[in-house]
């Protein structure tokens, strides 16, 4: 068995991002056109002046078979930054080969040297499969706790800034 290399992104990486980014979202159901990203946005957030995430790439050999989205956040009952991953993926044909586990352990070691108090994600109910890989590695769920999004037309709204 060929152990995951994991390596982090650098601006070479913005094609195979955003091909990784495209096939998680037809992965995770999207309809056309709900993942519009583009590679010159993926150059401008993640290698820009300002950079708002970082992404570390998973390959079996030479072969990409995965990636993984972070950024920091903070807990103010911790008093520490954190780490939220945003997306871990991995392509159909690379799982069961360790590549989830190689990068969340990468993820955990970031966040300890960098004195993170926690590392949180979010999985869609419908991914069993992810949920019980995440169960067994002894992350908990967080059921008290349900997510919300403003997007397009609401934030707008929210914002005061509807046309």
């Amino acid at each position: 068995m060929v152990t995951p290399r994991i390596v982090p992104a650098t601006k070479t990486d913005i094609p195979l991002i955003h091909e990784l980014i495209l096939e998680l979202a037809e992965y995770e159901r999207a309809l056309p056109g709900e993942a519009p990203v583009t590679e010159k946005d993926l150059a401008q957030t993640l290698f820009g002046k300002q950079p708002a995430a970082e992404v570390l790439i998973a390959f079996l050999g030479d072969t990409p078979a995965g990636f993984a989205l972070f950024f920091h956040n903070y807990s103010t009952w911790l008093g520490k930054r954190g780490i939220y991953l945003e997306d871990l993926f991995v392509r159909p044909l690379a799982r069961k080969h360790g590549v989830g586990f190689a990068l969340l352990r990468k993820l955990a070691r970031i966040a300890i040297e960098r004195d993170c108090g926690r590392l949180d994600w979010s999985v869609l109910t419908w991914n069993e499969l992810a949920i019980t890989f995440y169960k067994r590695i002894g992350a908990r769920p967080m059921d008290d706790w349900k997510t919300f999004r403003l997007t397009g037309d609401a934030l707008a709204h929210v914002a005061g800034t509807e046309k």
